[in-house]
């Protein structure tokens, strides 16, 4: 039985993904800030506490699982949110507390689970990343740029560990219907010199998640990374995981920047 750890595994696309893991006959751990199962549909899943900002936390957690298996065969990294509001108004402060848990908790995980895998000459990997990562969300600079951040990771990471038997992929969700929005911090625009902007920016994406699919499709599409005996080294998923990576490959800047206001009525 090959054992996965999942970060951010208490909702959303980790949820889905510790539940689809578990019926595939995976040992699932998955870390939530509670060590408390959060969901009863999250049979089969052993809970770790994690705090990704938090150093000590991750090497904590990875210890103890290690002590509980003696080997970890495969991680997920998906712990994450998101932050909106311009990039002239959001603070310093909450655009380092998103890159901190998007980015920085991505590279204390690695950091802890690297040397383990690397000893056995085997490991999986798949990092959790967003198309939002290429074509980035207006008044959402600060999560796509930290999506970016973990998409330049994997490109990089792949070629350190390929040689040890590591395999690292991206996945890149479009638009999923989970909890997201409401743990999206938003702001506030009632003051705002992009108020009218930003409300319509807003719009689109409230009204777009609700009809998006479900976290089930990338649970399924983690599965795959993990068991593909070549895997890929990016997977799209969702609504625009054919548009997006095609246009960005065929068009210019611009008219991806003029598709993007478009879709977005700005």
């Amino acid at each position: 039985m090959q054992t996965v750890l999942i970060t951010g595994a208490s909702s959303g696309i980790g949820a889905a993904t510790a539940e689809h893991l578990a019926q595939e006959g995976f040992r699932v751990y998955g870390t939530s800030r509670s060590q408390r199962s959060p969901s009863p549909d999250a049979a089969g899943v052993h809970w770790l506490a994690m705090d990704v900002c938090d150093e000590s936390s991750v090497a904590q957690a990875v210890a103890q699982l290690l002590a509980d298996t003696e080997q970890l065969d495969a991680l997920v990294c998906n712990a994450g949110f998101g932050i909106f509001g311009s990039v002239e108004e959001v603070s310093i402060e909450a655009a380092r507390q998103q890159f901190d848990t998007n980015y920085f908790g991505v590279l204390r995980v690695l950091r802890a689970v690297l040397p383990h895998m690397r000893e056995r000459g085997a490991g999986r990997i798949v990092l959790v990343g967003s198309l939002a990562g290429r074509a980035p969300i207006p008044f959402q600079s600060h999560y796509s740029a930290s999506k970016a951040a973990v998409e330049s990771t994997v490109m990089a990471l792949r070629n350190e560990v390929g040689r040890l038997g590591i395999r690292v992929s991206l996945v890149e969700p479009g638009d999923i219907n989970t909890p997201f929005n409401e743990a999206m911090s938003w702001g506030d625009d009632e003051a705002s010199p992009y108020g009218e902007a930003i409300r319509s920016c807003e719009e689109v994406i409230r009204e777009s998640l609700p009809k998006a699919p479900g976290p089930e499709i990338v649970a399924k599409t983690i599965a795959k990374a993990l068991s593909a005996k070549q895997p890929r080294v990016r997977y799209s998923v969702g609504p625009e995981s054919v548009m997006v990576p095609l246009g960005r490959r065929l068009l210019p800047d611009w008219a991806t920047l003029a598709l993007i206001r478009s879709h977005f009525k700005l």
